[in-house]
């Protein structure tokens, strides 16, 4: 669970990032699901964008992909979502969090 420092954070790094995921008139296929699992797994903070074509909710989308892929929900803006989840490999983890002094939380 993301402190809502963590989370600000966060939504700092989203800003410099393009979406990778698309969903498109198809909605939430398994393709999508694997894709954006991938590229959890690679790089940690993944944007998606909802086309036009579907008629998908960006919150309600990220949250179950969110609960699916085990990851954590950043943020939902417009047709744009973020979502985190830590690398398996901590070879490949990117991003460190910063910690709550307040809470004990890491």
């Amino acid at each position: 669970m993301l402190t809502g420092k963590q989370r600000s954070y966060l939504r700092k790094l989203a800003q410099n990032i393009d979406p990778l995921v698309y969903i498109g008139k198809n909605n939430m296929t398994e393709t999508v699901i694997n894709e954006m699992d991938a590229l959890l797994e690679s790089r940690e903070l993944v944007k998606a964008k909802i086309q036009e074509t579907s008629t998908l909710d960006a919150k309600e989308t990220a949250n179950e992909m969110a609960d699916i892929l085990h990851a954590e929900y950043v943020q939902a803006i417009g047709r744009r979502f973020v979502l985190y989840r830590r690398a398996r490999d901590p070879e490949k983890r990117k991003i460190v969090l910063p910690k709550d002094s307040k809470r004990g939380v890491k």
